[in-house]
């Protein structure tokens, strides 16, 4: 099975799965906004740490982006100034990149729906970076209270993102298809009328008492 075969069924099972499966480890806990609704990604981390304020990283993680991976762009501090608009996640884009992951502010919301790329941010403002500060790429960086290194698994929807470390990817895969069989399962008994407190035994919690 091929990285991009993994990644993209990463994606499909989604991010809930996939973090119950890990053993509930590398949930991004921020309030993070879907600029595309309906969007789902999943790829190796390649991240950036610019300068506070500052998006001179940013522009130097695009021109090195692989087709493929999912950009994690921070500052030290998360704060409400753009580190990415329109034409930077156009040429994301153009490079391939599956998605971006702004521990920061984005703007030109209206172009980026237009555009599809799919994007999380942490806030939506119209402020606008410096490009002066160097500074890293594909270092650990934190994010929502976990560490982010390069090459670590980063799948994102609709309820946020988690992130898999790049040695637990295939156990993890393989423990979130577990799970989602399951849940499969469950869901045609709910759907004929059982119910989950008598099927994840939860009657006896209570009425025993």
């Amino acid at each position: 099975m091929s990285a991009d075969d993994v990644h993209a069924e990463l994606a499909r099972l989604g991010v809930a799965t996939v973090y119950e499966a890990s053993g509930r480890c590398g949930l991004v806990d921020a309030d993070l906004i879907q600029i595309v609704p309906g969007a789902r990604a999943a790829g190796p981390a390649r991240t950036a740490r610019c300068g506070e304020g500052d998006n001179l990283m940013v522009h130097a993680a695009v021109a090195h982006a692989r087709a493929g991976d999912v950009l994690v762009l921070t500052l030290p501090q998360p704060a409400p100034v753009t580190l990415v608009g329109d034409l930077l996640a156009t040429q994301a884009k153009g490079r391939g990149v599956a998605a971006l992951l702004v521990d920061a502010a984005v703007r030109d919301v209206d172009d980026l729906r237009r555009l599809g790329l799919p994007v999380w941010a942490r806030f939506i403002r119209a402020r606008g970076p410096d490009k002066d500060a160097v500074g890293a790429l594909d270092e650990p960086v934190e994010v929502g209270g976990v560490t982010i290194r390069a090459g670590d698994v980063v799948v994102l929807d609709a309820d946020g993102a988690v992130v898999v470390e790049r040695e637990r990817v295939h156990e993890v895969l393989e423990a979130a298809r577990g799970r989602a069989a399951r849940e499969s399962e469950k869901r045609r008994r709910l759907e004929s009328g059982e119910l989950s407190y008598d099927l994840d035994g939860l009657r006896a919690r209570v009425e025993s008492v």
